[in-house]
């Protein structure tokens, strides 16, 4: 009889870990194309450095635990509460946002957290770093989940068909997320209609470490991707624009476009702001009580 229960407890002790695995089964590509590797990674401004001499090979471990007889009686009363699972797994996704953002938060208007990391640009691994971009370029930093994904590409695709005009604002875009540069080539190389990228005007960040997402403040810690952070950084280093959406929520290029020229142009006119939709060529106004008038007395 013990010999038989036993027997179940493991039976059952698989379907749960099966149906955990379906649960996440929307990850089991990225996991599969992702490295296990400590390598310290790095970024650099539009003249990209010299190509990664080397690289780590791709490595998967999968792990599967076998219980004992004690541990599955501990597992025994996960599965007289599965009626509750798909309560938790709701709390779980509506407090995304909330377990990302315990951390400290790398604040508007203080220097952006520097990185190192590798990166995939022109179909080649290269190595970019922020600071290199001090002094020379803003830059468009943005955090978005995983690779081969459905709202990501059409964000990913979307900067990068008007990359031209972040180009002409004297702007570099850095694309971050927590795949390898193996995961992220391959993305490049697969076609657009079949839900790649095809080839990309910007570099795609490896945060593997997911040392990036963390010290900007947008990894999820309990999933281990990064939520759809993006920073807008000047030249000084110095962040002045973060926007954070959930997973399931897309950005504006147009809105971001609109955030950059609106930061320029205060930086340019120190002596004037912006008001609520402000874009190039519209009246701005002076942050004081009576010269403020002259623009409310034109709307």
């Amino acid at each position: 009889p013990h010999t038989s229960t036993t027997k179940r407890e493991v039976v059952d002790i698989d379907k749960f870990l099966v149906a955990e695995k379906e649960r996440d089964s929307h990850k089991k590509v990225y996991q599969m194309a992702s490295v296990a590797s400590s390598t310290t990674l790095i970024s650099s401004p539009r003249v990209f450095p010299a190509k990664s001499s080397s690289l780590p090979s791709p490595s998967v471990s999968f792990l599967r635990t076998v219980s004992s007889p004690s541990a599955s009686a501990s597992l025994r009363s996960g599965f007289a509460r599965r009626s509750s699972l798909s309560s938790i797994r709701s709390n779980s996704r509506r407090s995304f946002a909330v377990k990302a953002l315990g951390d400290d938060l790398p604040l508007v208007g203080n220097k952006a957290p520097d990185f190192e990391a590798e990166a995939v640009f022109d179909q080649e691994f290269i190595k970019v770093k922020l600071s290199e971009y001090i002094g020379k370029k803003y830059v468009i930093l943005f955090f978005y989940p995983l690779d081969f994904t459905f709202v990501c590409p059409t964000e990913i695709t979307a900067f990068s068909d008007r990359h031209g005009e972040f180009e002409k604002l004297n702007t570099e875009i850095l694309g971050v997320s927590v795949d390898s540069v193996f995961s992220h080539l391959a993305w490049v190389q697969t076609d657009r209609k079949s839900g790649g990228l095809g080839d990309l005007n910007y570099p795609l960040i490896s945060d593997v470490t997911k040392s990036i997402s963390k010290s900007f403040g947008v990894l999820i810690h309990d999933q281990g991707i990064a939520l759809r952070g993006l920073f807008i950084i000047d030249k000084e280093g110095v962040i002045q624009h973060s926007t954070i959406n959930n997973l399931g929520i897309g950005r504006s290029v147009d809105e971001t476009m609109r955030t950059l020229q609106a930061l320029q142009y205060i930086q340019e006119n120190p002596d004037e702001v912006c008001p609520a939709g402000w874009k190039p060529g519209e009246k701005s106004m002076k942050p004081d009580p009576k010269l403020s008038k002259e623009y409310f007395s034109a709307i």
